[in-house]
């Protein structure tokens, strides 16, 4: 068996028990691709006329908040221009919950309490992660077909590559004209050579989330050797509670400190609402809230207000090597928001034409199995060679 031949089967076989995963999370990326730009066209409640006057501390959304929510606690409250202040109630211990309540930052009033987990584009993201399964199940499925699919995209180009010039002009346009059978073929091959050049970012950077061997894998080789440092909270000193003697809730200090940064840009800040003593108070500041990649991550001690250094990446940006940089793109390229528009526009038609390649490719092989079970008639002598040759033509 030659090394092509060996690679079609393993190309068969292998595209034959992904199928379905690839088909589905396709579909689920395209549906995701412009999630952001849905969600503000169709939900006016997430926007507040700017005014000159100064906005509400945290502490004082989040007790309006809370009120909403009796029993829940605060993760964290986040500002941006022109934008309803958003309070995050998260908790992934029993019962678990996720809401958003939607305020105007500069009255206080509560413009929607949002209930996550009956998101449509929550939902999606979990089937599109999890398969709506618990995630130390779906996670490992989903990601093993992403592997799956990466192995797909390069044995797909093994086989795409012409032998000659002559058969080189053909593979790179679909011959419309031709019957249908012919023009999926053309379909799966022509549109499966050109998606592979983007849909190999957003599989590589599916199997960075989806598998931590391999980011740290990627971290690894792209610092040089050096190991990824995993996410931890820094811790306040709880040694220091004393010295906080100001009627001024903490977080309300830190946002007053941080808040100037932002005035006058599009930058969202994110106070996050410690939850024990012992915790620091994150302050992330985003410069660009359309990804994710260039924010600022500052921990600052609940009773000290000093700022308290990491090691991990998700630190300050100017702080960021190179390899923390390409972890932290991670997100955007995969859902191709580090390209703006034209990236998300790129992305979806990437993630349409890979949910195609199954089906296209089922056809390929259930016609090919029809014909080999179609009997051959048995010719003889001249008529033979007559058929023959104008099957040639």
């Amino acid at each position: 068996m030659t090394f092509k031949k060996l690679i079609g089967k393993l190309h068969f076989w292998l595209g034959f028990s992904s199928g379905l995963f690839v088909l589905f999370l396709g579909i689920t990326g395209c549906i995701l691709a412009f999630q952001r730009e849905i969600e503000e066209a169709t939900q006016p409640y997430q926007f507040v006329e700017q005014q000159a006057q100064i906005k509400l501390p945290p502490s004082k959304l989040q007790a309006i908040a809370d009120a909403q929510l009796p029993g829940k606690h605060a993760h964290s409250v986040s500002f941006a221009h022109g934008k309803a202040a958003q309070v995050v109630y998260f908790s992934l211990m029993e019962p678990t919950y996720y809401y958003i309540v939607y305020l105007d930052p500069y009255n206080g009033q509560v413009l929607k309490v949002k209930n996550m987990d009956k998101d449509f584009f929550r939902f999606m993201i979990m089937g599109h992660y999890y398969l709506w399964l618990p995630p130390h199940i779906g996670q490992p499925i989903l990601a093993s077909a992403t592997l799956v699919f990466v192995f797909m995209l390069i044995s797909g180009l093994v086989l795409w590559w012409p032998k000659n010039k002559a058969a080189r002009k053909q593979r790179f346009s679909i011959k419309w004209s031709a019957r249908w059978r012919r023009v999926n073929y053309d379909a799966h091959n022509v549109l499966g050579f050109y998606m592979t050049w983007v849909a190999i970012f957003i599989g590589v950077t599916g199997l960075i989330m989806g598998f931590q061997w391999f980011a740290k894998s990627v971290y690894w080789v792209a610092s040089g050797g050096k190991q990824l440092v995993e996410f931890y909270e820094p811790l306040s000193d709880t040694t220091a509670i004393d010295a906080n003697t100001s009627a001024v809730p903490a977080m309300d200090k830190i946002w007053m400190k941080k808040y100037p940064e932002i005035l006058g840009t599009n930058a969202k800040l994110e106070v996050h609402v410690p939850e024990s003593k012992s915790s620091s108070i994150e302050v992330a500041i985003n410069p660009d809230p359309s990804t994710y990649w260039k924010g600022d991550y500052i921990y600052y001690d609940q009773h000290t207000f000093e700022e308290i250094p990491v090691t991990h990446q998700y630190g300050r940006f100017a702080d960021a090597t190179v390899a923390d940089k390409i972890m932290r793109m991670n997100y955007d390229i995969h859902v191709g928001a580090i390209g703006g528009i034209v990236g998300k526009v790129i992305a979806f038609f990437a993630s349409l034409i890979a949910a195609s390649l199954p089906v296209t490719g089922f056809i390929i092989w259930w016609g090919r199995r029809k014909k080999q079970k179609q009997p051959q008639p048995v010719r003889s002598g001249k008529v033979a060679m007559v058929n023959s040759t104008f099957e040639r033509i």
